[in-house]
């Protein structure tokens, strides 16, 4: 089969098709054979090299949102899966068959593309969960950064499943604000602006009860003080490069931040998240949570994708599609 991976940090182009046997699943894992893969910025990140939450060992095997049809299951797992259409968050992702924990599939529904289930693992439960930490009450006033991302775009969307009254999007191009504008965002902002935090006042005069930040840096540190008192910011990402550090005093007016991560709540509280896929599920199959594809890359020009999540000019998703042989 073919398999994506690198052997150097560095940029696009170290990512390299390699022939290699299917692996073979272990217990409590399936055998995915795969359609498709949703990247995610953050192995972009991972790729580079960069220190801290960004350093990952070498051979560098990103990691993906896994669509396909389970071709094997590994000891401990229900052998009538096999044949099973599922979404799966993975490591290892970008490549024909891929392994994965059956604790955590998603079953895709009937009639479903592959874009709209490439978010059922991970960015729709995401975006359904950030507004749950952040105790989003009925008629508050929502804030999404970088609102025309992977999960940003599904959180404008879930923002008004949810109950929001104002949900105020930032994105970081014309192109970009009228996409979050087109997802049902009452105002649309550009954070690469030195003033947006003055348009956000604009918008939310009050200031704003929740915000989701995926950005990180000194966008978390300038959202703070955009919070109403007893508004919560969740930090769940650091698109921008760094996750950003908090003065104690900014937290002084009644104000939370809360960090979170979907490895960590898996671990916390694994009947919930399975309950996040669930939920979900049912609001994508529905169509209330709508995904956009802004690319599909085949596989083996896997560094395309990359270059097109560097250069932040995607709307939505970019998958990797898979024929596997």
């Amino acid at each position: 089969m073919r398999r994506v991976r690198y052997q150097d940090y560095g940029g696009p182009e170290v990512l390299t098709v390699e022939e290699v046997p299917p692996p073979e699943p272990a217990a409590e894992q399936v055998l995915i054979r795969t359609e498709a893969v949703g990247v995610n910025v953050v192995d972009t990140r991972f790729r580079q090299g960069g220190a801290g939450i960004f350093r990952r060992p070498l051979p560098g095997r990103p990691s993906g949102d896994v669509v396909g049809t389970i071709a094997r299951v590994g000891p401990g797992v229900d052998a009538a899966l096999t044949g099973t259409r599922v979404a799966a968050l993975a490591e290892d992702a970008y490549a024909e068959f891929v392994v994965a924990d059956a604790r955590w599939l998603a079953p895709v529904p009937d009639g479903l593309d592959a874009g709209a289930a490439s978010t059922l693992p991970m960015a729709a439960p995401i975006a359904v969960r950030l507004l749950r930490a952040a105790g989003l009450a009925t008629g508050a006033t929502v804030l999404v950064h970088a609102a025309a991302g992977g999960i940003g775009h599904l959180a404008v969307q879930a923002a008004r499943v949810c109950g929001a009254g104002t949900v105020i999007g930032t994105a970081g191009s014309a192109a970009k604000l009228d996409f979050v504008r087109s997802l049902g965002a009452d105002a649309a902002i550009d954070y690469t602006e030195r003033d947006w935090p003055a348009r956000v006042r604009e918008a939310a005069p009050a200031g704003v009860d929740v915000v989701l930040d995926g950005v990180g840096g000194q966008v978390l540190r300038d959202s703070l003080g955009l919070l109403a008192p007893l508004g919560r910011a969740v930090l769940y990402g650091a698109a921008g490069g760094d996750p950003g550090q908090v003065a104690v005093t900014d937290l002084y007016a009644l104000r939370s931040l809360v960090g979170f991560t979907i490895t960590a709540w898996r671990r916390t509280d694994p009947d919930a998240a399975r309950r996040d896929i669930a939920e979900a599920t049912d609001l994508v199959a529905a169509g209330a949570l709508r995904t956009t594809v802004h690319a599909r890359v085949p596989l083996a020009e896997a560094a395309t994708a990359h270059r097109i999540m560097e250069e932040r000019r995607h709307h939505g998703r970019v998958l990797l599609t898979v024929r596997s042989r």
